[in-house]
C-alpha cells in the first residue's frame, strides 16, 4: 500500500506506519524516508484523515470503529466489514458513486472478486449476465509470507512450516481458505457474495477456487451466460474501451494474459474471449490480475483518491 501511495503520488502530508506493540519503534521506508512505527492508540490520537487497514479481520473488527469515532475514514482490506449492510464494498470503477461523507468504514473487496467485478460490470451493463461459472487459479502470495516460504522451501527440497495441508510445489490445491457446511470454501463464497453486493444480487454465480504454485497474480476461467445475443468481438470491443482493462487476445500469436505479465501492474488483463459452443448467448473469458496490486493495495488507494477528489474526507 505504501509503495502504491508513493507510485501514484497520492498527496501525503504525514505518514504514520501503525502496528502492534511488538513492532513499535521499527522503521518503515516511505518515499525513501524512514518513518517510526507507532501503536494503534497513538495513531488514533494523531487523527489522520485516512487509515488504510490490512491487519486481519479481528484487528479490523476491534479497531476500525474506534478510528471511525475519532473522525478517521477507514479503508479496510480484510473480510471483516465487507458484507455489513451499512458498509460500502467498493471497486472504484464500478460503484464509487455510492460513497458518502458519512461512510467512515469502507470495505475493500476480496482480491479474486475485484478482478472479476472489473470485467463483469461493463458486460452486465451492456448484455445482462444471467449466470457466471468461475474457476480461480490463485497465487500463494494470497496466503501470506508463510505460504511463499513453503513454496520456496519445497522447490529447494527443504522442510518448512506449512501454510497448506499438502505440498504446493508441483501441485494444485482445490482448497482456498476453510471449508464451510455447504461444501464450498470461504474464498469461493466471498466471490459469490461480494460480486452480488458490488454488481447485482440476481446473477447466479458458482465458484471453485484453486491454489497454484505461482508467486504473483491470480487467474480466473470464467463462463458467462448472458441475457442478450453476443459474439466475442462485441465483448472484446466493449472491454477495450475500459482504461482499467487490457485485452490480450491474439491466441494465434500466443498472446493471452498470464500471471507473470500482470505482476507489478494495476490493470486487469483479459483474453481467450470465445463463444461457448454448448450454450446460447454464452462466452468464455480468461482474467488475470496482480492480487497484491489491483486485488488489494491499488484498489484501496484508488478508493482514497476518489474520496479526496470528491471532497468526501
Amino acid at each position: 500500500m505504501s509503495k502504491v501511495l508513493s507510485e501514484r503520488n497520492f498527496p501525503v502530508d504525514e505518514f504514520f506506519p501503525v502496528a502492534s506493540e511488538r513492532s513499535v519503534g521499527k522503521n518503515i521506508i516511505f518515499k525513501n524516508e524512514p518513518h517510526k512505527v507507532i501503536g494503534i492508540q497513538e495513531a488514533i490520537d494523531k487523527k489522520p484523515d485516512i487509515a488504510l487497514f490490512s491487519a486481519g479481520g479481528g484487528t479490523s473488527l476491534k479497531w476500525a470503529p474506534d478510528f471511525a469515532k475519532a473522525g478517521i475514514t477507514v479503508i479496510d482490506n480484510s473480510s471483516a466489514w465487507r458484507m455489513h449492510k451499512d458498509v460500502p464494498l467498493i471497486v472504484p470503477e464500478i460503484n464509487a458513486n455510492q460513497l458518502r461523507k458519512e461512510n467512515m468504514i469502507i470495505a475493500n473487496p476480496n482480491c479474486s472478486t475485484i478482478q472479476l467485478a472489473v470485467v463483469l460490470a461493463p458486460i452486465h451493463r451492456s448484455f445482462g449476465i444471467k449466470r457466471a461459472v468461475v474457476s480461480t487459479y490463485q497465487s500463494v502470495t494470497g496466503s501470506g509470507i508463510k505460504a511463499i516460504q513453503q513454496l520456496d522451501a519445497e522447490r529447494k527440497g527443504k522442510n518448512s512450516d506449512k501454510a497448506y495441508p499438502h505440498a504446493i510445489d508441483m501441485n494444485c490445491l482445490p482448497h482456498c481458505d476453510v471449508f464451510l457446511e455447504n461444501g464450498y470454501t470461504k474464498e469461493e463464497m466471498k466471490v459469490v457474495n461480494e460480486t452480488h453486493k458490488i454488481i447485482d444480487p440476481t446473477i447466479a454465480i458458482t465458484c471453485t477456487a484453486v491454489r497454484v504454485p505461482v508467486k504473483g497474480g491470480h487467474s480466473e476461467a470464467v463462463n458467462l451466460e448472458l441475457k442478450k445475443q453476443v459474439n466475442p468481438n462485441e465483448i472484446k470491443l466493449l472491454l477495450q474501451e475500459d482504461p482499467s482493462i487490457i485485452v490480450m487476445d491474439e491466441p494465434e500469436q500466443d498472446i493471452y494474459p498470464m500471471p507473470i505479465l500482470s505482476e507489478g501492474k494495476d490493470e486487469v488483463f483479459v483474453g481467450r474471449i470465445r463463444q461457448d459452443t454448448t450454450l446460447e448467448n454464452a462466452i468464455n473469458l480468461w482474467i488475470v490480475a496482480d492480487n497484491l496490486r489491483k486485488g488489494a493495495a491499488t484498489n484501496a488507494v484508488q478508493i482514497a483518491e476518489y474520496l479526496l477528489a470528491n471532497n468526501l474526507i
